[in-house]
């Protein structure tokens, strides 16, 4: 529960009210960082960090990119961990006829020794007209040398790191940056429940907003994110969460019931309490304006407006116990009880009645 209640959500902000992506500092480096979002070529360019999604953006953008400027571009797919001899160099050379070259070299935390030599000699002589995209997702040191050498500067190259996207503040903050790129609008509340539906799967998510901007027109309010992912086992905790506060008992019980038979798993329902009355009591007692809380708090000014109005009724007393129950529930559903139904539905009642358990 202590970890559930601690992870909060941490984001800057785009013009606008849009949120804009915060990531942990990447490995110091001499080269430009590009961002994901914003890719571009150079003669050697290496995208860094575990989030495929990311990188499959940023490497897809890249080739958008160069054959928008050339038609005839030259697309070559390496793997480093099953390198043979010479491959680089031949695929990077200038052809006859000098279309320019893209070479996506893939698995160079897994690659060869021989392609470990070849790369980093071709680091010193890279070839005109051919972008080297080097793909390394840090799940192990190989490669270590050819990362340093390119970020040292060798090879005139450029980093795009894509970080891991793991807190519910990395996802919002992914949500609202692919609604901003598409020069499109979504909701706080929409956002929220977007990415409550998807809060597993960053690829799933992806496709989701896609698939919203893609089919409809305006802006995406959370009416339209019910329709299409009402059905979400992660929305409905949320759904459970959000009746149990508002203090409507019998409907948050049937919309725990409902979100069970779906196949809800306890863990996320309690978490999505957490994250609920973690935000109330962040906020509550103060008078500062939202923006003014929100910029203090690290938090978003609709996160303030809404925690706020999820207080109306409640107490510090009754807040003070509802997050007591929500800590002792964590606890049951991760083992520490036999019944993690009744856990729930212990927590469910002593929120939405505001009582201690049997009273």
């Amino acid at each position: 529960m202590a970890g559930a209640l601690a992870a909060g959500v941490v984001t800057a902000r785009y013009p606008g009210g849009m949120a804009a992506p915060r990531r942990s500092a990447p490995a110091r480096s001499a080269i430009h960082q590009v961002p994901w979002r914003s890719p571009r070529a150079a003669p050697v360019v290496l995208v860094s960090g575990p989030e495929e999604v990311c990188a499959e953006r940023a490497i897809g953008g890249i080739r958008d990119l160069l054959r928008a400027d050339d038609p005839s571009l030259e697309v070559s797919d390496i793997d480093a961990s099953d390198y043979v001899a010479g491959t680089l160099l031949n695929v990077s050379a200038p052809s006859l006829f000098g279309e320019p070259r893209l070479v996506r070299i893939g698995g160079v935390e897994r690659c060869s020794d021989a392609f470990l030599a070849e790369a980093l000699s071709y680091l010193g002589a890279t070839q005109e007209g051919a972008t080297v995209v080097l793909r390394h997702t840090g799940a192990s040191v190989r490669g270590k040398k050819l990362l340093e050498a390119v970020r040292a500067g060798t090879g005139g190259g450029i980093e795009i790191p894509c970080p891991a996207v793991k807190r519910d503040s990395d996802r919002f903050d992914f949500v609202a940056g692919e609604f901003q790129s598409a020069g499109r609008r979504i909701a706080p509340a929409a956002l929220r429940a977007l990415v409550g539906a998807f809060a597993d799967d960053l690829t799933e998510l992806a496709a989701a907003c896609q698939q919203l901007i893609s089919d409809l027109d305006g802006d995406i309010t959370e009416q339209i994110v019910d329709r299409y992912y009402g059905g979400r086992i992660e929305t409905s905790a949320f759904t459970v969460a959000d009746t149990a506060i508002a203090g409507r008992y019998g409907d948050a019980l049937l919309s725990l019931r409902q979100a069970l038979a779906s196949g809800a798993d306890p863990v996320p329902m309690v978490a999505a309490f957490a994250a609920k009355l973690r935000g109330m009591a962040r906020v509550a007692g103060s008078r500062e304006s939202s923006s003014a809380l929100a910029a203090r708090l690290g938090m978003k000014d609709w996160q303030v407006d809404r925690a706020r109005r999820d207080l109306a009724g409640w107490t510090q007393d009754t807040l003070g116990m509802a997050v007591q129950a929500c800590a002792r529930a964590d606890a049951e559903v991760k083992g520490a009880s036999r019944d993690p139904v009744f856990a729930l539905e212990r927590l469910v009642t002593v929120v939405a009645t505001r009582a201690p358990f049997g009273a």
